[in-house]
């Protein structure tokens, strides 16, 4: 890991803007390193996929709502949204949520016709852009009927880094989740000065794909200030906290930035 260079370009009042795909990650990833920067600069927390869809629901989708105890995705994102509200602003910083729909409820362009309603009620998979969550939504392939959200994310971006000198933070898509690397991919193409984050918890599991590694040149570099007071702002997502966390014990491990072809802006 290269000598932390990160420090300096806070303290000089460099804004940052923390692309979350979901109502978690960025506290899951950059929390130790949001707390130290919201007394020092500009931070901003922009989470794209904030809503669910409505029934019928994948099995995966079940599966998901069983293991958060739920039965409705849609009052489960309520009670999400809520939750990283009051995390963020314990932490003191702004956030925005876009709105974008969960992959795993994201569904494919309507097709008209009645004829089909009942085949969808019976079987909500076809209709669906990511059907499973091991087999579409963990496997980082963007579905080809979802290029209208990449072209959603991109246009983000835009707003999001007009600011000037604004640093974005985006996720390396540790895990494959499609959604991640939607946001990934959106950050890459979008010309802006991007420190890409590890994905965390998934990072203690699967590492960085390294052929993103390679096309980008990047450079590891750890931040290990705070991370005892991070559990706390983890366990604010209590509708996640215990499926993340079997047992209860958050891992105290430093936050892992990765540095676009050097980071040359950073020094």
């Amino acid at each position: 890991m290269a000598a932390d260079p990160l420090t300096a370009v806070i303290d000089t009042g460099t804004p940052l803007v923390v692309l979350s795909p979901h109502l978690d990650d960025a506290v899951l990833s950059c929390g130790a390193l949001m707390a130290h920067a919201a007394d020092r600069t500009n931070v901003r927390v922009a989470t794209f996929f904030t809503e669910a869809g409505a029934p019928p629901y994948t099995l995966s989708g079940r599966h998901y709502l069983r293991l958060a105890g739920r039965t409705d995705a849609e009052s489960l994102y309520r009670e999400r949204r809520a939750e990283d509200g009051e995390v963020l602003r314990r932490l003191g910083v702004d956030w925005v949520h876009l709105g974008l729909t969960d992959g795993l409820f994201r569904r494919k362009p309507t097709v008209s016709g009645r004829p089909r309603e009942w085949l969808r009620r019976a079987l909500p998979e076809p209709s669906h852009m990511y059907p499973t969550y091991r087999l579409h939504v963990a496997t980082g392939r963007i579905s080809p009927f979802d290029a209208g959200t990449l072209d959603q994310a991109r246009a983000v971006l835009e707003t999001l880094a007009s600011a000037p000198r604004t640093i974005l933070l985006a996720p390396s898509g540790v895990g494959r989740h499609v959604d991640h690397v939607l946001v990934r991919t959106a950050a890459e193409l979008s010309g802006h000065r991007v420190v890409f984050y590890s994905d965390f918890p998934y990072n203690q599991q699967h590492p960085v794909d390294p052929r993103f590694v390679e096309r980008n040149g990047l450079t590891g570099v750890e931040w290990s200030r705070g991370l005892a007071a991070k559990a706390a702002l983890v366990r604010g997502y209590r509708s996640q906290a215990d499926a993340l966390f079997p047992g209860g014990r958050i891992p105290e491990v430093p936050e892992i930035y990765l540095l676009a072809g050097g980071a040359p802006w950073l020094s």
